[in-house]
């Protein structure tokens, strides 16, 4: 049997790996799917990684190179370490697990939740996994909303770049201070704008 490893990692696991906790890492999920393919002799066909995407994304590259192989049927089952990790979106969920996949006679495992696609009786457990990793994410948008809705509040800069004139502040991230090496030329600008300059004068020029 030949078989292809899928491995994925999103910022949904950051805190996890901040905390040291590797369980997630794709060095892990390789070497705990490659270790259980071949205690069954599996083949491994290939091993197919996302890093930083999340499993709601159906663009991921390795993805869908990894769907365009199953249809080619280039090898006989798909491992991952989670059902998670290959989507957490109940209608591809529906759409490969139950339907393309049966179609291509390309089998689905996961590991650490007990996924079989060859257990007809397996389904709604299945089913039951893609609606609580859609509820994952639902409810981590809002706790993520509610904290950048805090943060503002505070006057907390949440931003990922920061404005000319500006800089972090070196013991808050999240707080801006007056960048003083270039506050003159800010200076400048500002007196050069209010004396009535501008990037053009006219706009009838503007091509």
């Amino acid at each position: 049997m030949r078989v292809a490893i899928y491995c994925r990692l999103s910022r949904e696991d950051d805190d996890k790996l901040h905390e040291n906790d590797e369980s997630e890492s794709i060095q892990n999920q390789k070497s705990m799917l490659i270790n259980y393919a071949i205690e069954r002799s599996w083949d491994i066909y290939n091993i197919y990684c996302d890093e930083d995407y999340s499993g709601i994304d159906s663009e991921r590259p390795e993805f869908k190179k990894l769907l365009a192989d199953s249809e080619s049927h280039k090898f006989d089952i798909v491992l991952c370490k989670t059902q998670s990790r290959f989507t957490r979106d109940m209608e591809i969920v529906e759409r490969y697990l139950h339907n393309k996949f049966i179609e291509w006679n390309i089998r689905f495992v996961s590991l650490v939740d007990h996924v079989d696609t060859l257990d007809k009786g397996n389904k709604k457990s299945r089913q039951i996994n893609g609606l609580v990793n859609e509820w994952y994410l639902e409810d981590l948008s809002e706790n993520i909303r509610k904290t950048f809705d805090s943060k503002r509040k505070q006057g907390l800069h949440i931003g990922s770049f920061v404005c000319y004139g500006y800089k972090r502040s070196p013991e808050n991230k999240n707080k801006l201070i007056v960048d003083t090496e270039v506050s003159d030329i800010i200076k400048l600008i500002f007196n050069l704008y209010e004396q009535g300059n501008r990037c053009y004068k006219n706009s009838s020029n503007i091509k």
